[in-house]
């Protein structure tokens, strides 16, 4: 574990949020639909990577989630629930352009706001792929998975 995921791993899950980019979701079946939000997962697909790890995060109790088309969404995602830990899944142009956001939103309330990033291993904007367990793992870091209803936004 490096320093940041350890650092994560003492954050309570109520104060964590997820960024998930929308292009991991699988658009053959996908069902969901955007609004101000973000995508709207409607778990629909059981094996779509949006439903496990969007799952996995409500499991341990997150803030919130955020299926974000973009990194502008996400860094608004995390201005408007001021999250003391971040896991986000994203390619590296999302990642950049995340990152800076919320650096610069840190930077504002002088916190130092650990961010575990889990890359995607194919890219390419449509049914991208990541590590499913690494995330899931990344996710669970310090966390009981027992079920945890009614904080996701």
């Amino acid at each position: 574990m490096n320093s940041v995921e350890e650092q994560l791993s003492k954050i309570e899950p109520s104060q964590r949020i997820l960024l998930l980019p929308h292009c991991l979701r699988r658009t053959e079946t996908c069902q969901a639909k955007y609004n101000q939000q973000g995508l709207q997962c409607l778990e629909c697909n059981p094996d779509c990577p949006v439903n496990n790890l969007r799952e996995a995060a409500i499991r341990c109790g997150y803030k919130g989630v955020c299926v974000a088309p973009g990194g502008r969404l996400a860094v608004q995602f995390v201005k408007q629930n001021s999250p003391r830990g971040i896991v986000a899944v994203a390619c590296s142009k999302e990642l950049e352009e995340g990152i800076h956001g919320v650096r610069e939103l840190a930077d504002v309330d002088g916190s130092e706001l650990p961010i575990v990033v889990v890359p995607l291993t194919k890219d390419g904007c449509v049914d991208t792929e990541v590590d499913v367990e690494q995330a899931l793992e990344v996710i669970a870091l310090g966390c009981s998975l027992e079920p945890v209803k009614g904080r996701i936004k």
